[in-house]
């Protein structure tokens, strides 16, 4: 399984502790991915990731001293937000009561009582919501790597869902923008398979584009 050739990967350095390992998994698929928070090669590259392990509020402060919460909404590239990375896509978080990048018009919230314990942690079946070149030969059932406390809700904006005390999402779009709640870097086959499609996403935008 490898890339599609001529692609140039940033990932955002926005002080997560998964930008290494995120790393390593685009290099097993024959991408070597720079880290950085420069505006200008942030906005030059095909392809942009946000990673991100950590609380809202610190994230979001990152970005801010960088001018990265003004750029990051603006690309026209591909963007993908991985764990506190796709929360950040989000109008807001209830950690911290942060105001984050406003991609996605909802509220990330803490699991509630319902759920078994927080943070979940561990292995969860990703339930398709609608077909998205983004999901391309995910051999069905899926399963995927988690580690947060907090969690986006189902919507129009949703690709997949998982279940933890309810239904949450899983995988997000919203145009040129989607997310991973769960770790595509560990979370072996159909998280490489994920982070390969989505290195073959088109560099613009693609015309009638899933998503709101």
């Amino acid at each position: 399984m490898r890339a599609r050739p001529n692609v140039d990967v940033v990932l955002v350095d926005a002080g997560g502790s998964n930008l290494g390992s995120v790393r390593c998994a685009l290099r097993r698929l024959g991408v070597e991915a720079e880290v950085s928070a420069d505006a200008g090669r942030i906005r030059a590259a095909t392809h942009v990731i946000l990673p991100g392990v950590g609380a809202a509020a610190p994230g979001m402060a990152r970005l801010r001293e960088s001018g990265l919460d003004r750029l990051i909404p603006t690309l026209t590239q591909p963007v993908l937000g991985v764990c506190l990375g796709m929360q950040l896509l989000f109008e807001a978080s209830e950690e911290g009561d942060t105001a984050c990048l406003g991609v996605i018009p909802a509220r990330v919230r803490r699991f509630d009582g319902a759920a078994p314990r927080v943070p979940q942690m561990g292995w969860n079946r990703l339930r398709i919501e609608r077909d998205d070149p983004l999901l391309a030969e995910l051999a069905q059932p899926a399963y995927a790597y988690f580690v947060h406390s907090y969690a986006a809700p189902v919507g129009p904006w949703t690709l997949a869902s998982a279940d933890y005390g309810g239904a949450f999402s899983a995988m997000v779009r919203r145009r040129n923008f989607v997310g991973m709640q769960f770790h595509p870097e560990r979370s072996a086959a159909p998280g490489a398979r994920l982070l390969a499609n989505f290195l073959r996403e088109p560099a613009a935008v693609r015309a009638g584009a899933t998503g709101t």
